[in-house]
This record gives C-alpha cells, sequence and structure tokens, in this order.
C-alpha cells in the first residue's frame, strides 16, 4: 500500500506538472509579456529604471528610429541600452524579446544585434559606433493584465514595438529588421543570411509573373525609405498588381511571402494579423516591385492591403561595398501604428 501511495502521489505530481506546461504553453502573448516586463523592471536601479520607464502616452512612445542615432560617438536614443545592464538584467531584458517574438523572428533579431560585431571589423570605426549592445528597452505604462500599456526594443536596423490592452496585445507595429550585410560575404560567417524569406519569395513571385502581370507589378523608381516615428506611412494608395489578377500558384507565393512578416510575430499575434489581412480582401492586397532579381542589383517592393503595409528595400551597398546586399524590411498598419488610429 505504501509503494502504491508513492507511485499515485508521483503520477498526480507529474499530471499537475504537465497541466501546468500546457497552461504555459496556452498562455497568450500578452501575458507572458506582462509576466517578462514585469521582472525585468524589477531588476533595475532607480537610476536605470527612470531611464527605462516612461508614462504610457509619452512621446516618446511614437519616436521609434531604426537608424543609428549618436551624437560624439554617445548615444542619444531613450531607453536602457543592454550595455548598461548586469547580466541578469540583461538576461531578463532579451527574456521579454523572447516572448514577444517567434522562435524565428527572435533569432533574427539577436543576430540583427550580433551584425554589429560584422560591420565593426568591416568599417574599422569609419562609420557609426556599432555596437552590438546599443539596443535599448523602454517600458511605456505600467505592465497590467487589465490596462494599457507597451514596450519597445531599439537600435539600428531593429526597432520593434508592441501595445496591450487587458492584457493582450493589440499592436505590434510597426515591426523593423533590417540585415547589413544581407548575405555575408566573407569571414567565419560566410553565407549567413538573415532575412533570406523576404528577398527570395519576392523574387520568386515576381519571376512567376507573366509579361502582362509584370508591366503593371512594375515601378519604374525604386521606393522610398521606410518613414520613421509616424503613426501612419505616408505610402498614398496602393500600387502595382493587386492579389485578384494572381494565379492560385502566384498568390500561394504572395501568401508565403506576407506570412514569412507575420510569423516574425508569436503564433497568437502573428494569426491576428494574417486574419485582418485575410477579412478584408486577399483579393485587394497589391505587390508592386521595382528594380532587378539577381544578387546585387538594387531591388525594393511594397505589398500593400486595407490593414498592412510591408515595405522592402534592397538598394544600398553593405559596408564592404558589395552591391545591394542591405536590407531594410517592415510591417506596418495603414489605420494606424502603436495601437493608435488615423483617418
Amino acid at each position: 500500500m505504501k509503494l502504491y501511495r508513492i507511485v499515485a502521489a508521483l503520477t498526480l505530481l507529474l499530471v499537475l506538472a504537465g497541466v501546468a506546461y500546457v497552461s504555459q504553453l496556452a498562455e497568450p502573448t500578452g501575458v507572458k509579456m506582462v509576466n517578462a516586463a514585469d521582472k525585468f523592471l524589477g531588476t533595475l536601479t532607480p537610476e536605470q529604471k527612470a531611464k527605462a520607464a516612461f508614462a504610457f502616452d509619452d512621446k516618446e512612445r511614437i519616436n521609434s528610429h531604426f537608424v543609428p542615432l549618436e551624437k560624439d560617438k554617445k548615444p542619444t536614443r531613450k531607453g536602457l541600452r543592454l550595455e548598461e545592464m548586469t547580466a541578469a538584467q540583461k538576461q531578463a531584458a532579451l527574456e521579454l524579446l523572447r516572448v514577444s517574438t517567434s522562435e524565428s523572428g527572435y533569432t533574427q533579431a539577436t543576430t540583427i544585434m550580433s551584425l554589429e560585431g560584422t560591420l565593426k571589423d568591416l568599417e574599422k570605426g569609419s562609420g557609426p559606433t556599432r555596437n552590438s549592445e546599443w539596443y535599448f528597452f523602454s517600458i511605456f505604462g505600467t505592465p497590467s493584465k487589465t490596462g494599457k500599456w507597451g514596450w519597445r526594443v531599439e537600435g539600428h536596423h531593429l526597432a520593434l514595438n508592441f501595445t496591450l490592452d487587458t492584457g493582450k496585445v493589440i499592436s505590434s507595429t510597426p515591426a523593423f529588421f533590417g540585415a547589413n550585410p544581407a548575405t555575408v560575404k566573407d569571414g567565419p560567417r560566410k553565407g549567413l543570411r538573415t532575412l533570406p524569406e523576404a528577398e527570395d519569395l519576392a523574387r520568386d513571385l515576381f519571376k512567376a509573373l507573366n509579361e502582362e502581370q509584370r508591366q503593371t507589378a512594375y515601378q519604374d523608381k525604386q521606393f522610398p525609405e521606410i518613414g520613421q516615428a509616424k503613426v501612419k506611412q505616408d505610402v498614398g494608395a496602393p500600387k502595382g498588381l493587386p492579389a485578384a489578377k494572381l494565379t492560385e500558384k502566384q498568390r500561394d507565393i504572395l501568401v508565403k511571402l506576407i506570412h514569412s512578416y507575420a510569423n516574425r510575430q508569436r503564433p497568437d499575434v502573428a494569426e491576428t494579423l494574417l486574419k485582418e489581412v485575410k477579412e478584408t480582401g486577399i483579393d485587394k492586397v497589391h505587390f508592386a516591385y521595382a528594380g532587378g532579381t539577381e544578387p546585387g542589383q538594387p531591388h525594393s517592393y511594397r505589398i500593400q492591403g486595407l490593414t498592412v503595409v510591408i515595405q522592402f528595400l534592397n538598394v544600398q551597398p553593405d559596408s564592404a561595398k558589395n552591391p545591394a546586399n542591405h536590407i531594410h524590411s517592415s510591417w506596418s498598419n495603414p489605420q494606424g501604428d502603436f495601437g493608435l488610429s488615423v483617418k
């Protein structure tokens, strides 16, 4: 009987542990963000918290940039940068990033951070400061399951913005991912591509078009640089070819391309983004492409629907002067980013 009771007790513990594990997996991303943000803030000193914490309605919340920001070799960004954190604080900050992105999104984000070391080696001090710990974490409002709050991680080529209300992510835009070099050409990381799907699937789609479709999709001029620190991107009316004029095979490529951007987010957040695109009509989504389709040829594209603007540019050389090897890519909501509505 004693052995039976021990086995029964162990079985119960395993069942409870399993239930807890399943519950944790099913926990919404917004709740995970609340817990991770609370933990991160709890590790900070008062001086650090003064840098990292802002009021929810502070104008800094929409002051989001993805370019280097510095003066006299000192950063001018707001927030608390990794460089100013202890090992435990860095771990808490990166855990907040991890629970806010998908596995692939987290890998891409941290790889983008690490590319600063590659740029430092290539530029040898000739350009802006390159520092893999110049990524800044900011909390807007009080992390809560009942009220509104938000958070941001930002630095060169990475700017992710999240807005939450009652424990739910109500906005995950603007979301910017960049890569320089887009493809590492030399050294121990040779062949590394941080954002391959965003480039390859768009080329595949454009090449899959027939001549008449290409004439509609193709733009004579490259798309302009992606806007920063704006509630709404100034992109105007959709350009290019509507999905309604695509074949089923072509549409599948377009959908995969859109998914590659949405899937940088956690699955439940990505599902919401994709549901909005579907409900407002995939047929109304336009694809427009400019430039060449071979490696080293400058190119850009835009995907635009009622709830999505995806922008991609690879028009700049990398820091080793390899042509068109420098990616900027983003997902924005034309109805308003940062959880703010615009007309």
